[in-house]
């Protein structure tokens, strides 16, 4: 049935096309959710045939039948034989009431309390006679002392470069944005980890990139993986987090980043290389950009290192990309304010920025040690989060929802995944985000209890 004959037909519920992501049936969970909370759908109401909203969104039945079990697990809604699915009488409980009750172990928040000595710094740069200057539109010279500064910032990382090949952007997000537009166009194809970088997977839908998923081991990627996909179509690019990757906080050795680099080198591709958690390194390893500096765009943020709301990251370029970048940049944002430009700077120049680094990795060893003490198995110890694989067919999605009504937030590898996992479930626990590490404690006693208890349940497996 073509997409549009439903558009004047009378529906009890109908997902906003738009906001729909992968994975899709998620995503129509989480919409319904949302409707359901928000009492756009009220209390008893009966919902369309699945068959029906196939149809009007044009995808698989089966894609449906998952979203709603997704949601009959969490008590949303509930089905009877013979009349249809219904909205639960009790289903309208606050969701921001729900989601305070919460100990936060999904999204990461990276150590707020370190926020204090940032508004001092922003206090002491805007009591300079200069401090107007930073509220101007374009001033050349403040942003090259930026510039040579992220140079010397970048320098103890590996990196070698120009400092005008350095775009001070606003988060890794914008350094992403800018670079698949500037590198990439709809349909191109860029091979990724199978467990990936959330944010990618959702801007490669947007901008129509295909997402190709290579396997991986303790290592990362497998290099003749890699190859023999090359062989297959045509990967016009690749996208890697070399160092703690996320989710899987997996680090590539050396050794396996001379083999991928010489792929991409003998391929002619484009690397991508995001350094975000460099930092969480104990020994500095090799960049990629350093062996292949003429096939690599590296990111480089300072959010979830220095500070979150400061938005600021670099990216670093060669020569020959940069009239395409400084053109992408100017269409999509122009220059990140030079206020946040000059924070960023100022905490590096008087030494803070590595004060604040170093206490980051001792509160997340601190938790990591907890984390130790209910799961032994961990790759880092200062990471901000740690990949936890789950017994063999269960359901990750649905560990998450368990987790949920049990008053925990995690992410599962669903929400991570790129191509075939083979049906390999994990979750991932950002151990930086509560606020104390009794919470953090008592989250993952949670998930131990689950797993060790809960798990022999039918529905869990796949």
């Amino acid at each position: 049935m073509p997409i549009n004959s439903f558009e004047n037909y009378p529906m009890s519920w109908k997902p906003d096309k738009n906001q729909l992501k992968f994975p899709m049936y998620i995503s129509i969970a989480e919409l319904l959710e949302k409707d359901i909370q928000s009492g756009k759908i009220a209390p008893n109401t009966k919902l369309p045939p699945q068959r029906e909203l196939a149809d009007f969104l044009d995808i698989n039945l089966s894609t449906i039948t998952r979203a709603f079990q997704l949601c009959e697990i969490k008590g949303l809604i509930y089905g009877t034989v013979g009349k249809g699915t219904f909205v639960s009488a009790h289903a309208t409980i606050s969701e921001k009431k729900q989601q305070n009750t919460l100990i936060p172990l999904g999204a990461i928040q990276p150590y707020y309390q370190f926020n204090h000595i940032v508004a001092d710094t922003a206090k002491e740069i805007l009591s300079h006679t200069n401090a107007p200057m930073l509220f101007e539109f374009d001033n050349t010279i403040v942003t090259q002392y930026h510039k040579k500064t992220a140079q010397k910032w970048l320098s103890q990382y590996g990196i070698d470069t120009d400092e005008n090949n350095i775009m001070i952007t606003s988060g890794i997000q914008n350094a992403l944005i800018i670079t698949l537009l500037s590198l990439f166009h709809a349909g191109d194809k860029i091979a990724v980890d199978n467990f990936t970088y959330f944010n990618l997977i959702q801007l490669a839908k947007q901008l129509s990139i295909q997402l190709v998923g290579i396997e991986t081991d303790k290592n990362g990627m497998l290099p003749e993986a890699l190859e023999k996909q090359c062989s297959i179509v045509n990967i016009k690019g690749v996208y890697l987090m070399p160092c703690c990757s996320n989710p899987t906080t997996i680090t590539m050795p050396l050794e396996r980043r001379k083999k991928i680099s010489d792929i991409i080198k003998k391929q002619k591709i484009m690397l991508i290389e995001d350094d975000t958690y460099h930092f969480t390194i104990q020994n500095k390893i090799t960049p990629m950009f350093s062996l292949i500096p003429e096939n690599t765009i590296y990111l480089h943020s300072l959010s979830k290192s220095l500070v979150a709301g400061v938005r600021a990251a670099y990216l670093v370029f060669s020569e020959r990309f940069k009239k395409i970048f400084l053109n992408t940049a100017n269409n999509v944002n122009l220059k990140i304010p030079l206020l946040n430009s000059e924070i960023i700077t100022q905490l590096i120049e008087n030494g803070t920025a590595y004060h604040i680094i170093h206490e980051k990795c001792m509160l997340s060893e601190k938790r990591n040690q907890i984390y130790q003490k209910y799961f032994p198995k961990l790759n880092n110890m200062y990471s901000l989060f740690q990949w936890l694989p789950l017994p063999n067919n269960y359901n990750g999605y649905r560990f998450e929802m368990q987790a949920e009504k049990n008053a925990v937030k995690v992410f599962c590898s669903d929400r991570f995944a790129v191509g075939n996992t083979n049906n390999i479930s994990a979750i991932r626990i950002a151990i930086c985000s509560p606020s104390t590490t009794a919470q953090l404690e008592h989250g993952l006693k949670i998930i131990k209890s689950l797993i060790e208890n809960e798990c022999e349940n039918e529905e869990w497996i796949v």
